[in-house]
C-alpha cells in the first residue's frame, strides 16, 4: 500500500505502534496474512488532533502545510521518524557495500548499485529481514518515534509497556467520539 504525502510527520504516525496496533486489528487478511485495508485501517484511523491527513494537507503556494509550520508535535513527530527512516535506509544499503549513481531523468532519486563483491550480501539486506532481527538500534527508534506520537495525543502516561488494549481502547473512544461530533 502506498500512501503519498509530503510530510514527515505522517510517515511517522504512520510507522507508529499505535496505527500499527490499529491496522492489524481492523485490516483484514488474505490467506494467512494480514492486510492493510484502506477503508477499515487508514480511513478510520484517529490520528493526533491536528495532524489528520487533512490537516496536513499540503496549501498551494505554501512549501509546508500551515499547521506543521511550528508546530512542536507534528516537528517531534516528523525527526523521529527522519530519524527511523535514516537508520534503516544505512543499514538497507550500507554505503561502503554501495554507490549512488544520478539517474538519469530529473527529479527521481539516485539509483543504488552494490559495489563489487557486496551484491550477494546486500541482497540480504531487507526490511523484513530488518525487522525480523529486531536489532536495539531499531527498536530505541521505534520507541522515540512513539514516544513522540503519544505525546501528540496527549497521553502523559504513556510507556512502551502500556498493554495493546489499553492503546486500542483509547483509540476507538477518539475515533467514536470524532464520529460522533461528525454526526451532530
Amino acid at each position: 500500500m502506498v500512501i503519498a504525502r509530503a510530510d514527515d510527520a505522517t510517515f511517522g504516525i504512520l510507522h507508529s505502534r499505535f496505527h500499527e496496533l490499529w491496522s492489524l486489528r481492523l485490516g483484514t487478511s488474505l490467506e494467512d496474512r494480514p492486510r492493510y485495508t484502506p477503508t477499515t485501517t487508514f480511513e478510520t484511523f484517529p490520528f493526533p488532533a491536528g495532524l489528520t491527513p487533512r490537516d496536513t494537507a499540503p496549501v498551494a503556494g505554501q512549501p509546508t502545510p500551515p499547521c506543521l509550520a511550528g508546530e512542536v508535535r507534528a516537528a517531534n513527530i516528523a525527526a523521529a521518524a527522519r530519524r527511523l527512516n535514516e537508520l534503516r535506509e544505512n543499514w538497507l544499503n550500507p554505503p561502503e557495500w554501495t554507490e549512488r549513481i544520478p539517474e538519469v531523468v530529473p527529479g527521481y532519486p539516485d539509483r543504488i548499485v552494490a559495489k563489487p563483491g557486496h551484491e550477494a550480501e546486500l541482497k540480504k539486506r531487507t526490511l523484513t529481514n530488518l525487522y525480523n532481527a529486531r536489532p536495539a538500534w531499531l527498536d530505541n527508534a521505534h520507541k522515540a518515534l512513539d514516544a513522540a506520537v503519544a505525546a501528540a495525543y496527549g497521553w502523559t502516561d504513556y510507556t512502551p509497556a502500556m498493554p495493546d488494549e489499553e492503546i486500542l481502547r483509547r483509540l476507538l473512544a477518539l475515533n467514536l467520539a470524532r464520529a460522533s461530533a461528525q454526526g451532530a
